[in-house]
């Protein structure tokens, strides 16, 4: 069965709060609606609606004049079994040390690597994206260095993919948080499937705002996977957790963002260690001054 989806984007947050509770009571009913925030620094929203018909273009039309938001682009979504395509398109990656994998190609591990089971779920974080993948190698060349991580925190860890390659390496307890319940819930099924319940606790929680992250810290390391508004937000609460002369891996940054968040960062006691860009993102490593 087809189902459609209708997106629409407008300045504010109000302003999208509200055409998100008015596409609720279309008459054409939808399944769901979405309010996010365009993590560019424009200030715009996207609205979405999902719908199992086609929805009313009229009432549509109504609404976006209404709310001063774009026209609404209405799409059909084809009847595509998700799950079982990304674990067809998804093959194995290696970083460093790392590989990830999922189930469908456990026969695959080489023997010399550290495995990570990892599959196809609702949350961020299976390796191929540029993000994760640079924390993988930024993590794979601090522990080649020498540095041996006893207190690890993952903010914002999707599948705890960071989190658990911490504690594949490292004999620790290690922390990771996910503001998402649902997050939290994959990461938990992800850290069961590799035996790590005894290493990885998963809590939710904003930041580092939960009493278990806060009664743990200061850390000597602590991923932060997210994007570069949470990032910046993130700043005080990370001089505030991280101890002296530990370190910060932070991605979810665009190439052209690095630069102002090395510089909060810096006004917040970070050096910058090193960088790396895959594709358009970068992977930062710092250092809080000792």
């Amino acid at each position: 069965m087809a189902t459609y989806t209708a997106l629409t984007t407008l300045n504010g947050k109000a302003a999208a709060t509200s055409l998100g509770e008015a596409m609720e009571n279309m008459t054409s009913e939808p399944t769901g609606v979405g309010v996010f925030e365009v993590e560019d620094g424009s200030g715009f929203w996207e609205v979405g609606g999902y719908f199992t018909e086609m929805p009313d273009v009229t009432e549509l039309a109504l609404l976006e004049t209404m709310s001063g938001a774009k026209p609404f682009v209405v799409s059909e979504v084809p009847d595509v079994d998700w799950v079982a395509h990304v674990r067809r398109e998804l093959s194995p990656v290696k970083a460093g040390r790392f590989y990830v994998y999922g189930t469908h190609d456990a026969d695959t591990v080489p023997e010399d690597s550290i495995p990570l089971l990892i599959d196809a779920a609702m949350a961020f974080g299976t390796g191929h994206h540029g993000t994760t993948l640079g924390c993988l190698k930024a993590l794979d060349g601090l522990a080649s260095g020498g540095f041996v991580g006893k207190n690890v925190a993952d903010i914002g860890c999707g599948t705890a993919v960071l989190a658990m390659a911490a504690a594949r390496i490292w004999p620790n307890r290690v922390m990771a948080s996910d503001i998402d319940q649902v997050a939290v819930d994959v990461a938990m099924t992800n850290v069961r499937s590799n035996d790590l319940l005894e290493q990885v606790q998963c809590v939710e929680a904003a930041g580092f705002n939960h009493p278990t992250l806060v009664a743990k810290a200061p850390y000597d390391l602590v991923f932060a996977n997210i994007l570069k508004g949470p990032l910046i937000g993130l700043a005080p609460d990370m001089k505030a957790n991280i101890q002296a002369g530990g370190y910060a891996i932070l991605s979810g940054i665009l190439n052209e963002q690095a630069d102002s968040v090395v510089d909060v960062y810096a006004q917040n006691e970070f050096n910058l260690i090193s960088r790396t860009e895959i594709v358009e993102w970068t992977t930062l490593l710092l250092q809080k001054k000792g």
